[in-house]
């Protein structure tokens, strides 16, 4: 199944029916979000190999929901809906969406909250940013979106992935419409924005317990994926499940010999306090087994990006 993203008065009473059984989107819940982020990530360093790396998300991530509630977007996505579902593309696509200023606005209030907790190299590359013009932002911003991860140097890179996040995650809590699972390909893109998911969720909410969504590593939404199949190419066929610790583990790797590929899966009613971005960075540990194992990542980790510039 596809998750298409339509306006809430072109929803038929059946979809409707549907929705409420399994919700096939869940549009972020900003809420708290990044705090919740950070505080789980210097839960994490503190007896991780990765400890001063995950500090230093943790900071990103505590900057982020300072921004976030400084810098409200306000924003009419009614037309944009409407011309999307027509099209049949999500609305805030990364290869389509014309990107506001308001991105710069973010990084820029970012750089400002973060200076004062940096030092060495991770302040130097603040005050590059903080220098550049607004043609050269928008170039490594384009980059990114594209995937094109060797064209931005790598200490760059979490800094802008940081600011374009809120504001995709922003756009899509504004999202006037409900989402509508459909036959069609390219499950393993975000419905809203296209983008790859940095995880799965495995959940012990009520109405979601037991369900898998793959959570975006850009805009937060969450969408639903069977659990029986290759979150990538959707094979059944072979289909393995490795952890580092034991069985009852909270975080496996799901891999695929059909694609040759993996994702984690986290799962809340082993862990409740699991965080997609922040036990994915901890768990790098499991990603070394996996590529001694042959696979690659289909997933992307806004604190982690392959290639170097």
């Amino acid at each position: 199944m596809s998750i298409r993203i339509i306006p809430q008065d072109q929803l038929e009473k059946s979809d409707k029916k549907t929705a409420d059984n399994i919700p096939p989107l869940l549009f972020p819940r900003l809420k708290n979000l990044y705090s919740r982020r950070a505080a789980r990530l210097r839960e994490l360093a503190a007896k991780n190999p990765l400890g001063d790396y995950l500090r230093f998300a943790a900071l990103i991530a505590q900057a982020q929901e300072i921004v976030l509630y400084d810098h409200p977007l306000q924003l009419d996505l009614r037309a944009r809906l409407a011309q999307s579902a027509e099209q049949g593309i999500p609305p805030l696509d990364i290869h389509t969406y014309p990107r506001d200023p308001h991105w710069q606005r973010l990084l820029h209030s970012l750089i400002a909250e973060l200076k004062p907790e940096m030092s060495g190299q991770a302040l130097a590359v603040l005050e590059n940013l903080e220098k550049a013009s607004a043609t050269e932002l928008e170039t490594l911003a384009t980059a990114l979106l594209e995937g094109n991860f060797a064209q931005v140097s790598n200490d760059k890179s979490p800094f802008i992935w940081a600011a374009l996040s809120i504001y995709w995650a922003q756009m899509a809590a504004l999202i006037p419409g409900k989402a509508r699972a459909e036959y069609g390909e390219h499950r393993q893109f975000c419905p809203v924005c296209a983008s790859v998911p940095v995880a799965s969720v495995v959940h012990m909410d009520v109405g979601q317990q037991g369900l898998r969504y793959l959570h975006c590593n850009l805009c937060e939404s969450e969408w639903y994926v069977v659990r029986s199949k290759c979150s990538n190419c959707e094979q059944t066929r072979d289909l393995h499940y490795w952890s580092l610790d034991s069985e009852m583990a909270a975080i496996k790797a799901e891999s695929c010999g059909d694609c040759g590929t993996y994702l984690k899966m986290l799962y809340q009613e082993k862990d409740p306090a699991v965080e997609p971005v922040a036990d994915d960075l901890a768990s790098l540990v499991l990603d070394a087994r996996m590529e001694q194992e042959g696979f690659s990542r289909s997933s992307l980790n806004p604190f982690l990006f392959p290639g170097e510039g």
